[in-house]
């Protein structure tokens, strides 16, 4: 198997970092930020006399469909800074306002495929961090962080800020407002990292201020340009308090009673310094959390789902660990660990958070307390659990850095875990392209825990536009199981190996190429494989008007140690299994009122066949209303059984403003036979507090084919930040 010591790694990367052109730099670009002489009306009109008295940013060139092509239309930027805000007001012309693609308005709606502007800032000038904020024609708002150094973007943060638009005969302006209070920042700099782009989605064109290179991703932070010229901020106090109180009426199920309870919760955070903050909760609520889409699964594997509660969401970058690791190999913190169980709620009675940046070094602290609870008759006790994170910058762009944590939700003892990680990254190798390698090592003991508790990896990644080449390894062993972790698989060598190569050729109706080839292969720590994967996209084409279709084939293996169900009634017995799955797959534009995709994957499977059938579906009406339908199907034929899986999920929008919405989703699978409704109305009646009323109701359809209630609940949540 792949074996990498630790020298030949060390000399691997000094390799690389001779090669970066013998040590050449780009120059950042920069511009001045205005000073703000009196208070602003943030309506989406550049009309306020600051405005007209500050540098004008103008100087933008395509990405797409050409790389440092000339824009269809200007866009011309002003940002102003006081002591306490950053305001950026975006003028985009165009000739044609009726053009302009604008559906959502739902605060984090996905508006990439919409008209909109994003802007990145590093107000920590480290080159690994930042925060990302966008807004689309509607004045639709989305706030994310920088995640991973650039390579993705964790969506479910939020922060509080403000953003209004107007649409106008030359196009559209939006004005944005960042309270400084909202984000972290490195004191005593006059200087941020910052980049702005535009999407003018008709023409499927993308602009942009720095960074104009396909190569690289527009929230790396390390390719920004920069926003001089800024004042001495002062975030005051630093000192938030936020309340909520939660009505809720709970029902249990059919024949129980309808009870009610009301909860005041509470959340305190106080800057130490600008770039430290310290964050205490209690008796903590996340009543307006949404409910999970549901998943069919066909593997012998637990399914994952992502975190959606914002106190573990604010500052969560920070507890990122090690390149190539992930929910299909190891995490080594999921929060999600911590108050669930399975799909229930337990009760966190209180929780403390520290997180923040000095110097070159990023560190994050978590540790909560949850009440005793109760699951099918087993009772637990309350427990303490944590975590610690530190990260160091090193070189230019790169870290090094370690893990731990402790507790177990459960309640058993002697749980914790430690690793330590490093991550190799250039955005200049060769001199304009990324490169990326980075090896991690992971501890972890438990009481009931007895055989090989390690794990560790590497990933090795070439990540750009044309082509994109990576390799990742990992170990982990028989009884690698962290109590605040998730590890699908235990006791495996996984291998993954392959690349994409994406022309572009110079066709009218073809935008980009996409010719896939990865192969997977898992053996087990004792020597047989397990499983083995090739898949292979010799079509995968984007075209001019952003409609895509694909075919693939995949040759898979599985070597099942142990008879597995999946489904109800239909076992895999344990032995060797080869077969082929084909797909194919289409996509229609989001840029029409009417979008999706389908996708068909058929062949062999085990020993018989199985068809798969997937359907998104997108109808945009209006501005005012959207939906949004989501459909799996499965029908298998096999020696031992066959079976038939059904998967739907509606979802309603009703869009009153960008900050009062009704959203309702309404899911149904025939495995679990039951019907869920989750209905919200979220209304933001200030930049500073909100209100949400949510009802929640499952019925099932039991064995008698009667629906019978499983639970029903309504809740009432309103909270309030007052700043200090």
């Amino acid at each position: 198997m792949f074996k990498l010591k630790p020298g030949s790694l060390i000399a691997i990367l000094l390799l690389i970092q001779w090669s970066i052109v013998n040590g050449q730099t780009t120059e950042r670009p920069s511009f001045k930020a205005g000073k703000l002489t009196e208070d602003i009306n943030i309506d989406g009109v550049l009309d306020d006399p600051d405005w007209t008295n500050t540098p004008v940013l103008s100087s933008f060139l395509t990405t797409e469909p050409v790389e440092k092509g000339k824009p269809s239309f200007p866009t011309n930027v002003r940002v102003i800074a006081s002591e306490k805000f950053v305001i950026i007001g975006v003028d985009c012309k165009d000739s044609s306002p009726v053009g302009i693609i604008r559906f959502s308005k739902m605060r984090d709606a996905n508006i990439d495929s919409e008209d909109h502007i994003r802007i990145v800032i590093d107000p920590f000038l480290d080159g690994q961090s930042g925060y990302i904020f966008a807004v689309n024609a509607n004045a639709a708002r989305y706030d994310a962080l920088v995640s991973n150094r650039g390579e993705s973007e964790n969506e479910d943060w939020d922060a509080i800020w403000e953003a209004q638009t107007s649409i106008n005969d030359d196009g559209w302006s939006a004005e944005i407002k960042i309270p400084i209070q909202s984000i972290s920042f490195k004191k005593g700099l006059t200087e941020w990292g910052f980049n702005i782009e535009r999407r003018i989605q008709r023409n499927q064109e993308t602009i942009r201020w720095a960074n104009v290179q396909r190569d690289q991703w527009f929230i790396q932070t390390s390719r920004a340009g920069l926003l001089t010229n800024l004042p001495q901020f002062n975030y005051g106090l630093g000192l938030n308090i936020r309340p909520s109180l939660v009505g809720k009426w709970n029902k249990a199920g059919e024949g129980e009673q309808t009870k009610f309870s009301f909860e005041p919760s509470l959340d305190v955070s106080q800057r130490i310094s600008p770039n430290v903050q310290a964050t205490v909760t209690v008796n903590t609520d996340f009543a307006e959390t949404e409910v999970d889409t549901r998943q069919t699964n066909l593997t012998r594997f637990p399914l994952f789902f992502p975190e959606k509660r914002t106190f573990f969401l604010e500052g969560s970058d920070i507890f990122e660990f090690g390149f190539g690791t992930g929910s299909r190999i190891a995490l080594p913190f999921f929060s999600r660990r911590i108050g669930l169980f399975g799909s229930s709620e337990v009760p966190i009675l209180a929780g403390v958070k520290l997180n923040g940046r000095l110097g070159k070094t990023a560190f994050g602290a978590l540790g909560t307390r949850t009440k005793s609870f109760n699951d099918d008759g087993t009772s637990y006790d309350p427990t303490n659990m944590g975590v610690v994170r530190l990260r160091q910058n090193v070189l230019k762009e790169s870290s090094v850095g370690i893990i731990g944590s402790f507790g177990d939700p459960l309640s058993r003892s002697g749980s914790w875990m430690s690793g330590v990680d490093f991550t190799y990254q250039t955005t200049r190798f060769n001199g304009d392209k990324n490169f990326i390698a980075g090896a991690w090592a992971l501890y972890t003991d438990r009481e009931d825990l007895q055989d090989d508790r390690s794990a560790f990896g590497f990933k090795i990644d070439y990540p750009n536009d044309k082509w994109d080449v990576a390799l990742t390894y990992a170990r982990i062993g028989k009884e690698f199981n962290p109590s605040l972790g998730f590890v699908p698989r235990k006791g495996v060598h996984h291998v993954r190996l392959g690349g994409t190569f994406a022309p572009r050729p110079e066709w009218k109706w073809v935008r980009q190429m996409f010719h896939q080839l990865y192969t997977t292969y898992i053996k087990g720590i004792d020597g047989e494989w397990q499983s083995y994967s090739v898949f292979t996209a010799p079509l995968n084409w984007r075209l001019e008007s952003g409609d895509r279709i694909e075919l693939n084939a995949r040759p898979v293996g599985e070597n099942i140690l142990e008879d597995f169900e999946i489904a109800d009634g239909v076992t895999i017995p344990k032995g060797k299994y080869h077969f082929m799955r084909y797909r194919v797959e289409v996509e229609a534009a989001a840029k029409r009122r009417l979008s999706g995709q389908a996708s068909y994957w058929f062949g062999s499977f085990y020993d018989g066949t199985l068809n798969e059938i997937e359907l998104e579906l997108n109808w945009n009406p209006s501005s005012l209303l959207a939906f949004e339908f989501n459909g799996v199907k499965n029908i298998a034929d096999l020696p031992w059984g066959d079976f038939d899986q059904t998967l739907v999920g509606t979802r309603i929008r009703f869009n009153v403003t960008s900050d009062l919405q009704l959203n309702s989703y309404l899911q149904y699978d025939t495995d679990s036979k039951v019907f869920g409704i989750n209905a919200r109305i979220h209304w933001i009646f200030s930049p500073l507090g909100d209100a949400f009323l949510v009802f929640n109701h499952n019925t099932q359809n039991n064995i008698h084919d009667r629906w019978e209630l499983q639970n029903q609940q309504i809740l009432f949540k309103v909270r309030y930040n007052f700043r200090l």
